[in-house]
């Protein structure tokens, strides 16, 4: 077993990423269904969650169903990151986890997300008065460094461990790397292999295999993976993983009748959390579903115009039935921009 702070997961635990319009509820729970160890929520301003703004509380929103489950924060100043930790405490989450990682101009230009990590002495400050604010274990997401000039991540990996930190994901990229290239784990396993480093490191960054994710383990030595992409749309990436790294076969892909029970179960769940503006919100995510169905142009144009959960019951059981039998071939998505402030 493996042990953040008083939360007890699997040996090498599989987590799912904060990704912004992405990690919430519904997709968190069909995610955990399908093999997800840790989840974790959307990013949440601090100051938008002292403001009380709705959608920052919304995105405290969290379910048994879930856990373990860890809310991510960001933020520039301590005393708002110090209170948000608090706010946070309130709806009893496993684990609050702050965010240094995200390259997204709006927030960099703020002094969050992946810009703190032009200024160490402060990211250090931020991380400690979380840490000092809650009872919470307290773990960061950040990234290798700003640019290719500062890869500092040996440093700060052993800064955030002296002022308490729980765990550390680390992103394989620098912040001006934005998405782009290959993500590079070299130091990584540097910061897992340092002997001083006694807390959990993992992962992240292009895990979109079963195959990769144990080859990683094997190279860099990792605790655990992060997957972000890859399980948008494909919750069964987790039990892929697991299954590939216990046997050393791939599992079955899922048939085009679990993809679409699935896609019900994630609809369904979105509607229960968020009425209509779920239907809504997942008038995108059926075609990430159903990707590698040809010709589905006219069935996705069908339903996202839909505006009960009985009519896309209804047209999704008659995409079953024209497309019945057909082997369906699945690519993991890439290069596509879901504000992943942010995760993978």
């Amino acid at each position: 077993m493996l042990n953040i702070g008083n939360i007890s997961l699997p040996d090498f635990p599989l987590l799912l990423a904060p990704m912004e319009d992405v990690s919430d509820p519904p997709f968190r729970s069909v995610c955990k269904r399908h093999g997800a160890d840790l989840l974790y929520t959307e990013f949440i301003s601090s100051e938008g969650l002292i403001k009380d703004a709705i959608a920052c509380r919304r995105k405290l929103d969290i379910f048994e169903e879930e856990r373990p489950v860890g809310i991510q924060i960001f933020g520039g100043d301590e005393e708002n990151m110090a209170l948000a930790a608090q706010i946070v405490e309130t709806v009893e989450p496993d684990l609050l986890d702050i965010n240094f990682g995200c390259p997204v101009k709006g927030i960099v230009g703020r002094g969050a997300g992946a810009g703190v990590l032009k200024d160490i002495e402060r990211m250090v400050r931020l991380t400690a008065s979380c840490v000092k604010a809650t009872r919470l274990p307290v773990t960061v997401k950040t990234r290798l460094g700003w640019d290719e000039g500062s890869r500092n991540i040996e440093e700060v990996a052993m800064r955030l461990q002296d002022v308490g930190i729980a765990a550390l994901t680390i992103h394989g990229r620098t912040r001006n790397q934005l998405y782009k290239g290959q993500a590079d784990w070299t130091l990584i396993g540097k910061v897992k292999n340092n002997p001083h480093i006694k807390i959990p490191v993992f992962g992240n960054g292009d895990i979109d295999s079963p195959q990769k994710a144990l080859e990683y383990q094997n190279r860099y030595g990792v605790d655990g993976v992060m997957v972000g992409r890859a399980a948008i749309g494909y919750p069964w990436i987790f039990r892929e993983i697991r299954h590939f790294q216990q046997t050393g076969e791939l599992h079955a892909p899922p048939t085009l009748v679990e993809r679409l029970a699935v896609c019900k179960q994630h609809l369904r769940k979105a509607m229960e959390w968020h009425g209509d503006i779920g239907l809504r919100e997942m008038r995108g995510r059926y075609a990430q579903y159903l990707k590698g169905l040809p010709d589905l142009t006219g069935h996705r144009k069908k339903l996202v115009v839909l505006s009960t959960f009985e009519e896309v019951e209804a047209a999704l059981d008659n995409i079953g039935k024209a497309y019945e039998g057909l082997e369906m071939e699945w690519e993991p998505i890439r290069l596509v921009n879901y504000h992943e402030n942010c995760a993978l």
